[in-house]
């Protein structure tokens, strides 16, 4: 039987401190399947593939296939991203469960920065930024808020309603001052802590927008067409990977090596080398560290797993016998 799950029963099966928990040991662990990404453009927009498998008592493995229309919320009223995900036993091939993908994309990904920020940032952080206020936008500063002690927060996206909204929303779920504004280029000298998250295909960071001391979460860059952080920006800081095979051809990372600024082996290390603590994390109040987070299904599988456990144990989902 294959266990079938909504958006909206996903969504009360993970939470964020479990998750983030679940993504650092993902990074830490020593028994997975190599992680894979396939991609394909389409007019408006594109879908990827990414696939991983992961030892935590059952060796899962995930494949996770995801629609990215950037123009779905003002066109048709949909959701940026749209997907589903298929959970498999990696000893087995069996298919445990398919789900949608949406809470599990944005909470992971929230999840990752939080992970990347408790070993990166400054133990001393207190102000952050957030550029691009959609759903994964709300999803980064819940899990940051997590792991920092936030007490001042600005918000900017393209489309000040959204910023503004935002702004209210957030500061009233989160009990943290929230601010709206409307050029985030001067305000983002005063963050400790800057997450990128939009559909960019134009750097919106550049060298001159940093104080000393910065960390940087960029997410956006999904696929070889998007850029948030400028080549300037990433030749000048300590970069860090979350898979460095994925960031050299779909990141920031491999514009700034388009550019001719920066080669595959200028990137300081990737996430997981810090986590098991082969490499360095922070070693100065002054370093701007960058973390390249293209997504790698090793946090989604971290996710659907739990979500799987905790809807068996629930009895949440319509088993069906999708091979009768």
């Amino acid at each position: 039987m294959t266990l079938l799950l909504t958006r909206s029963q996903v969504k009360t099966l993970l939470d964020y401190e479990t998750c983030i928990t679940a993504v650092e040991d993902a990074f830490r662990a020593e028994r997975t399947l190599p992680s894979g990404v396939l991609g394909t453009h389409a007019e408006d927009g594109g879908f990827h593939v990414k696939t991983a498998g992961l030892e935590r008592g059952t060796f899962y493995s995930v494949t996770k296939t995801n629609a990215n229309f950037p123009g779905n919320p003002v066109k048709y009223e949909l959701p940026t991203i749209q997907g589903v995900i298929a959970l498999f036993d990696a000893r087995q091939g069996r298919l445990l469960a398919v789900m949608d993908s949406i809470e599990i994309t944005a909470i992971r990904t929230a999840a990752a920065t939080a992970v990347a920020a408790r070993y990166l940032a400054r133990l001393d952080s207190r102000s952050a930024m957030i550029i691009g206020c959609g759903n994964q936008g709300r999803s980064q500063l819940r899990a940051l808020s997590r792991v920092r002690s936030l007490d001042h927060v600005i918000a900017y996206d393209s489309d000040p309603l959204l910023s503004e909204r935002y702004a209210v929303e957030m500061s009233n779920e989160l009990g943290i001052f929230v601010q709206s504004v409307s050029d985030y280029h001067e305000a983002t000298r005063e963050c400790d802590i800057i997450v990128t998250c939009t559909t960019s295909c134009e750097p919106l960071l550049f060298r001159n927008d940093v104080s000393p001391g910065t960390f940087i979460s960029a997410v956006g860059a999904d696929s070889e067409r998007k850029q948030e952080i400028s080549a300037d920006l990433l030749a000048s800081s300590v970069v860090v990977a979350d898979v460095l095979d994925q960031c050299v051809t779909i990141g920031d990372v491999h514009h700034a090596i388009e550019a001719g600024v920066m080669r595959r082996e200028d990137v300081h290390a990737e996430l997981a080398d810090i986590i098991r603590g082969s490499a360095r994390g922070r070693s100065t109040d002054e370093e701007i560290i960058i973390f390249d987070s293209t997504g790698t299904a090793l946090e989604d599988v971290a996710a659907a797993s739990i979500v799987f456990e905790n809807a068996m144990l629930q009895g949440v989902g319509m088993e069906v016998a999708l091979g009768a």
